[in-house]
């Protein structure tokens, strides 16, 4: 592995740093514009999966321990970019947080695909209606990968999956399955799953909800999950334009779950319904 890219920091305000310490998430999204952007991968195994998605590393930025050791074949991996690197304390004053796994990778973002190509092909889809939380996003695009779901659609209001916590969160699986956000929401975004032939099924607690194992809706050829935000759900009009309302039953006078964990176990459902 040739040293001649591993640079090491003498100046934590050096421009070159930036990425890792004084952008925000909004503004690494509009770095190089009119380009797609950057965000900013964590671990050695999220960084693996975002390289094997073809996204392209710009820098890397490790505690200096491990150029020889769980970061020398991601360097291998990622060719002539810059490595920066200092001791551990040296890193946290320079980003403010203890580094995961001791390895940061900036990267760039891909364009963002369609809704109509995204769901071509696809029999099972989740599509999240305002999240806002990232640890909720991670966590559900976990959940989507591990139980099978084809792809995942975010509207407008949602958080974007590439901040770096929810890509965290979900262990690098925003990498393996395909994404993308909705035209507008929901006219424009349930017609166009209507003219692809998907019923729609929003996981919501109303009097005619049935519940997520309901086999009538699992039968479906194409089946569109749709959960809303934290707390207030999904709108009453998706509700109503939604061909099925499901619920997952509740024990102990608890209402609800997470949204997050309420994604788990519609997926498991519809994940039961394809074997």
């Amino acid at each position: 592995m040739p040293d001649t890219n591993i640079i090491e920091i003498n100046d934590i305000h050096s421009e070159e740093l930036k990425v890792y310490s004084g952008l925000t998430e909004r503004q690494l999204k509009t770095v190089n514009e009119p380009g797609d952007g950057l965000f900013i991968a964590e671990s050695p195994n999220v960084i693996d999966r975002a390289l094997d998605a073809g996204y392209e590393p710009v820098s890397m930025l490790m505690d200096r321990r491990y150029i020889h050791t769980r970061a020398a074949g991601l360097i291998e991996r990622c060719g002539d970019i810059p490595v920066y690197t200092s001791d551990e304390n040296v890193l946290i004053a320079l980003t403010g947080f203890n580094l995961t796994r001791g390895i940061l990778c900036a990267m760039k973002r891909k364009p963002l695909i369609p809704m109509e190509r995204i769901i071509e092909g696809t029999s099972r889809i989740a599509i999240l209606e305002e999240v806002e939380n990232p640890t909720n996003i991670g966590a559900i695009f976990r959940s989507a990968a591990a139980l099978g779901m084809d792809c995942v659609l975010l509207t407008p209001g949602c958080c974007d999956p590439l901040y770096r916590r929810s890509i965290r969160v979900s262990m690098g699986t925003v990498f393996q399955i395909p994404w993308g956000f909705t035209p507008e929401w929901p006219s424009e975004g349930l017609s166009v799953l209507k003219r692809h032939g998907f019923a729609t099924a929003a996981l919501a607690l109303s009097d005619d909800s049935v519940p997520v194992y309901e086999p009538s809706v699992h039968s479906e050829k194409k089946l569109a999950f749709i959960l809303g935000t934290e707390g207030e759900g999904l709108r009453g009009t998706t509700i109503l334009s939604c061909d099925y309302t499901l619920k997952i039953p509740m024990y102990n006078g608890v209402d609800s779950l997470n949204v997050a964990a309420a994604s788990a176990v519609a997926f498991y459902e519809a994940s039961r319904s394809r074997k």
